[in-house]
């Protein structure tokens, strides 16, 4: 595999107390031996929670769990005292460590959507830790988990987000793996158009530049392993 284009609809979807939630690979009842990570990335769950809906209180260990919320609100306590609302355009990450218990919930007037991705960490049993920050919207790629942003205990991984309007380029890093997940509007990326909900995998395929073709384009790149800086001339 080099690229990799999976559409919207190629996702595991799961139906449950009002809520859905958009697999990118297995998990739990869906099953597929050939997509149950890339690299250390074992989950990628795109999430629409109506008011008052979501997870009541259920473990997580030797877990990073990085959430974007898209739009609404989504209300996270855990067994460690946290409770905060985190809103659209917010991240949280909870390095659960050697165990935490939590809950999510949506506290918006309508709905809540976010997606939320684990990630196997390099040690384990390391102290449980959380944290959230506002990221201000715009069109270059923003590191928010990893690297620059929120820490996270799997090193050489890091959770970009781009804002796009139609026309708008961005530049995807070169890095050994590379997941790239549409949230929002359309993008074009080596003549294929990939919509909301669809995702690109690259295997050391080296920079690639992809263009908005519509309005409100948000973009979530998950580079895996050492990015490799542009080669230099001479």
């Amino acid at each position: 595999m080099a690229i990799e284009v999976r559409p919207p609809g190629d996702r595991f979807l799961t139906r449950a107390e009002g809520r859905a939630t958009w697999h990118a690979f297995s998990f739990g009842a869906h099953y597929d031996p050939d997509n149950v990570s890339f690299g250390p990335l074992v989950a990628l769950n795109d999430e629409l929670l109506p008011r008052g809906t979501g997870y009541d209180d259920h473990p997580h260990h030797d877990t990073e769990v990085v959430t974007w919320v898209l739009s609404g609100a989504l209300r996270h306590r855990d067994s460690r005292g946290h409770d905060e609302v985190v809103g659209a355009g917010e991240v949280q990450v909870l390095s659960a460590g050697s165990g935490v218990v939590h809950a999510e919930v949506s506290a918006a007037a309508g709905p809540t959507r976010f997606v939320q991705s684990w990630l196997r960490p390099d040690e384990t049993g390391l102290a449980p830790s959380y944290a959230t920050a506002r990221v201000p919207p715009t069109a270059a790629l923003v590191v928010i988990a990893g690297g620059t942003g929120l820490p996270i205990n799997t090193r050489a991984a890091t959770l970009a987000v781009a804002t796009l309007g139609a026309g708008d380029r961005v530049e995807l890093p070169a890095a050994p793996r590379l997941l790239g997940y549409v949230a929002t509007g359309e993008l074009l990326l080596d003549g294929r158009s990939l919509g909301a909900g669809a995702a690109v995998r690259m295997v050391d395929e080296g920079a690639r530049e992809a263009t908005a073709t519509t309005a409100g384009t948000q973009l979530l790149v998950w580079a895996l392993g050492q990015v490799r800086a542009p080669a230099r001339p001479g």
